[in-house]
C-alpha cells in the first residue's frame, strides 16, 4: 500500500487550505498513492480564529470538493475539518462547539464515498481547553477503503491527543484495522517532538497497525522549533509499521512524503507479536 503523509503547513483561510488540499491529492494520485492523509485542523489553523464560523455540514463545500478531487483522483483521503456541533455554556457566556472531524473519502462505483470520525479525546493539558469550543466525539471508526490493485484494506481513524490512549488504538485493531490514520496539529516545545515520535511508535506496538501519522509543519520551520506557540503543527510526520519500525519520517517544513508499506506484514507480525490476543485472554 503506498501512503502519502500531506504534511502542510496551514494557515486562516479555508479557501487557501482547500485549494492546498486538491493541489496535493492531484500529486498523491500522480506518486500512485493509495492514501493520501493530512493534518488535523487541515480546514482551518488552530489560533487563527473562531471555529464555529467556519464550520461545515455533510453537504457543503470542503466536503463536496475533497470527496470530487478524491473520487476523480482514484485516492482516498483523510483531511482534518470542523462540523457544527453543540452549544454550551462557559463563564456565563453561550459557546457554539464544533466537532473536530476527520473527512475520509474514497472513490466508489456509485460516487464519493465519504466517512467521519470525531475526536474522542480533547486537548484540555499543558495550558489548553479545547473541550471550551470542540465537542467530544462518541464512536470508534474503521471502514475498508480500495487499494489500487483491486483489494482493500481497513483504516482505522484517530486524531493528535487522542495517541496518548492507547486504549483507543487496541479498540481499532480489535475492530479490524490493518492501518490506522493519524492526522495531528501537535503542539510544539520543549521535548514534544520526541514525545511525538515515541508515542507514534508506541501505538503501532500496542495495536499492530501501520500507522500514518501527519502532523502540520511546523510555522517558522527549523528556525522556531522548539517554541510552545501553541497547537499549530511541529512537523515530523511518520509512516511507522506494525512492529514499531519507523519507514519514513519529514522534518519540520512542508513535505509530501511518500511510501510503501505492507500491509501483509500486519498479519504476519501479528502472529510473531500476538498482543491483541494475549491481552484478550487476561
Amino acid at each position: 500500500m503506498r501512503i502519502a503523509l500531506a504534511q502542510l503547513e496551514l494557515s486562516a483561510s479555508v479557501e487557501e487550505n482547500l485549494d492546498a488540499v486538491k493541489v496535493t491529492i492531484a500529486r498523491a494520485a500522480q506518486d500512485n498513492a493509495d492514501l493520501v492523509v493530512f493534518p488535523e485542523a487541515t480546514m482551518k489553523a488552530f489560533n487563527s480564529g473562531r471555529l464555529d464560523v467556519v464550520a461545515e455540514s455533510s453537504s457543503d463545500k470542503f466536503v463536496a470538493e475533497v470527496s470530487q478531487a478524491a473520487h476523480d483522483a482514484g485516492i482516498s483521503v483523510v483531511v482534518g475539518m470542523f462540523r457544527p456541533a453543540d452549544e454550551v455554556e462557559r463563564d456565563g457566556k453561550t459557546m457554539h462547539r464544533v466537532f473536530n472531524s476527520l473527512l475520509l473519502a474514497w472513490r466508489d462505483e456509485d460516487g464519493p464515498g465519504v466517512e467521519f470520525y470525531n475526536k474522542l479525546h480533547l486537548f484540555d493539558a499543558f495550558g489548553f481547553r479545547e473541550s471550551d469550543t470542540v465537542a467530544p466525539g462518541n464512536a470508534h471508526v474503521v471502514c475498508d477503503v480500495p487499494l489500487a490493485d483491486g483489494s482493500s484494506v481497513a483504516l482505522g481513524l484517530a486524531t493528535c491527543f487522542d495517541i496518548r490512549f492507547p486504549e483507543q488504538f487496541i479498540q481499532l485493531a480489535n475492530l479490524g484495522a490493518e492501518v490506522i490514520a493519524l492526522p495531528a496539529s501537535w503542539n510544539d516545545g520543549p521535548g514534544k517532538v520526541t514525545q511525538w515520535q515515541t508515542l507514534v511508535s508506541a501505538r503501532a506496538l500496542d495495536s499492530t497497525c501501520v500507522i500514518a501519522a501527519v502532523d502540520a509543519a511546523r510555522p517558522g520551520g527549523a528556525k522556531a522549533a522548539g517554541k510552545d506557540e501553541g497547537p499549530t503543527g511541529a512537523g515530523h510526520s511518520m509512516l511507522v509499521n506494525a512492529d514499531g519500525g519507523v519507514i519514513a519520517s519529514a522534518g519540520y517544513g512542508p513535505q509530501l512524503l511518500v511510501a510503501d508499506a505492507d500491509v501483509a506484514e500486519v498479519e504476519r507480525i501479528r502472529r510473531s507479536i500476538p498482543v491483541l490476543e494475549i491481552r484478550d485472554q487476561g
